[in-house]
Parts: structure tokens; sequence; C-alpha cells
């Protein structure tokens, strides 16, 4: 009776063990518990200690964190019929972690069945370069696409990144070649560009340079025609004044010799003598100027009278002298 008291005891022990492992559950952060009945949905679990009804009750844990899926290289075909293998990257979190269990049989297997018959959809609308150069349409479109058909199952496409583009190897040569001959291209016409803007400088500079020497040669003939024609202003107007000096002096010894002559009041006899004398400078250029009294003509036959009796008196003194002689 001991020994089946005891294999009792051991087997309520195992009983409780049971019991207590099939309706006490952990629910970690981040996660929540999809609790059934018989099968059917009863409710949803937060994080932390949840007691369920031994042999009735079952839960599935569904992780909220946002989840990052890495999509196998696949084919696809561009619209020109070039196959090249395309990988991707997808970034999505459940946000219904009731239609994420019961909308879905295999929700990853689906999102990545999806991806790629959207991506084949996307990328065979489009050319090969366009392709290669427009990788942002190209996650924007699969982005829209997925986050749109995966609504109904509970979640959000946060992101799509294509990752690699893998052309076929004969492409790829011939793109590199179209890319060295493009490059080679750019770098004749930089070059010619350079030559043609540097041929452009030193015509401009020899051209620059020859209108400076000309308008140099130009004013130095401008300012020496100028110097010379100040030097001969200069000389004519000193010319001119020493001509204005002498004529000046020789007037004011005139206009003093007959003022003093006015002053003294001589007689006809003795202005006939100073007439003479004047003349007698003129004939020896002595001077260059005469002035002549209003009445010239009465003064002239004067003068005549004058010289006519000056000779007679020295005929007659020269016959009284005779004999003495």
């Amino acid at each position: 009776m001991e020994i089946l008291g005891g294999f009792l005891v051991i087997i309520l022990f195992i009983f409780a063990l049971i019991v207590a492992g099939t309706s006490v559950r952990v629910v970690r952060q981040s996660t929540v518990g999809v609790v059934e009945r018989l099968g059917q949905y009863l409710a949803t679990q937060d994080a932390g200690l949840r007691l369920l009804v031994p042999f009735l009750d079952t839960m599935r844990t569904v992780d909220m964190r946002e989840q990052v899926y890495n999509l196998p290289s696949q084919p696809v075909i561009t619209k020109e019929n070039v196959t090249m293998n395309i990988d991707a990257i997808i970034y999505f979190q459940v946000t219904d972690p009731v239609r994420a269990t019961y909308e879905v049989v295999d929700l990853i297997t689906a999102v990545e069945k999806l991806a790629l018959t959207t991506m084949r959809n996307i990328i065979g609308e489009m050319t090969l370069d366009a392709t290669l150069a427009s990788r942002d349409v190209i996650n924007s479109k699969l982005q829209h696409v997925l986050d749109e058909a995966t609504g109904k199952w509970g979640l959000k496409v946060n992101r799509v990144e294509v990752k690699d583009i893998d052309p076929p190897r004969d492409i790829v040569d011939s793109m590199q070649k179209e890319m060295r001959a493009e490059r080679e291209k750019r770098a004749m016409i930089l070059t010619a560009e350079g030559e043609k803007q540097s041929a452009i400088l030193r015509s401009e500079g020899e051209r620059e340079a020859a209108i400076r020497n000309a308008e140099g040669v130009q004013q130095a003939m401008t300012l020496e025609a100028e110097g010379y024609k100040q030097s001969y202003i200069k000389k004519a107007e000193g010319e001119a004044l020493a001509i204005r000096s002498v004529q000046t002096a020789q007037a004011e010894m005139v206009y003093k010799m007959f003022t003093s002559i006015k002053d003294a009041n001589p007689s006809k006899e003795v202005l006939q003598v100073k007439y003479l004398e004047a003349l007698e400078k003129v004939s020896q250029g002595k001077a260059n100027t005469l002035f002549l009294p209003y009445e010239s003509v009465a003064f002239m036959g004067a003068l005549a009278g004058s010289v006519r009796a000056v000779q007679t008196q020295a005929e007659k003194g020269g016959s009284d002298r005779g004999p003495l002689s």
C-alpha cells in the first residue's frame, strides 16, 4: 500500500507540472500572444505572465518588431528581352497580429512570392538603361504595391531596397566599352574646348597688346606734335613780344623826342635840321619808323627851301673864305 501511495503521489506531481506548463505562458516584450480555445480565436495577450485554461487554450506568439527579409536573387526580363538577376531587401512590420495569423498561411512565403511577381512586372515595363539608372523608381513602386497588397494581411511594408542588378556578361562588356568611348569622347571635347579657349584668350591678349601699343604710339606722336606746337607758339609769342617791345621802345623814344621838341618850342630851322637827322638815320637803317607831321606837303616845301638856303649860305661862305685860304 505504501508503494502504491508513493506512486500516486509521483503521478499527481507530474500531472501538476503538466497542468502548470500548459496553463502558464510568458509573453515577451515586442511580441503579442494570440489565444485560441478549442481551435477558435479567443483573445490577444500583451507582454507579461499569462494564464491559460489547461488542455483547452493554446497561444501563438507574433513578433511585432520590424523585420528584414532578404529576397533571393531572381532572373527578370526587361522590356527589350534582356535577362538579368536582381535581389532586394524588404523591411516590413506586423500591425495586426490576428490578420497576420489567420489571413495567410505562411506570411514570409507570401511576401516573398508577391515581391518577386511585382518586381518582374515593374522591370518588364522598363528598358535596361532605365533599370540600371532608376533604382529609386523601382524601390518606390515595389514598396507601394507590396504595402497595398499586404495590408489585408496585417502587414506594413516600410521600405524596399534593390540591392544588386546583375546584367549578362556580354551586356556588361558592351556597356563598359560604351562608357569608355563616352569618356574618351568627353575628354576629347574638353581638350578641344580648352584649346579653343586658350587660342581665344591668346588672340585676345595679342589684340589687346597691339591696341595698347598703337594707342601708346599715337599718344606719343600726339604729345610730340603738341610739344612742337607749344614750342612754335612760344617762339612766335616771344618774337611778337620782342617786336612789340622794340616798337614800343621806338614809339616811346619818338614820343619823348617829340615832347621834348614841343616843350622847347623850336624854330622851323631847328625842326628842319632834326628832320634831316632822322632821314640820315633812316638811310643808314638805324630807324625803321618815320613819323611825319600832319601838314607834310607844306613841311616838305619848307624843308626844300631850307636846304637851298643852307646850300647858298655854304657857297657864299666858301667864296668868302677862298681868297683867305
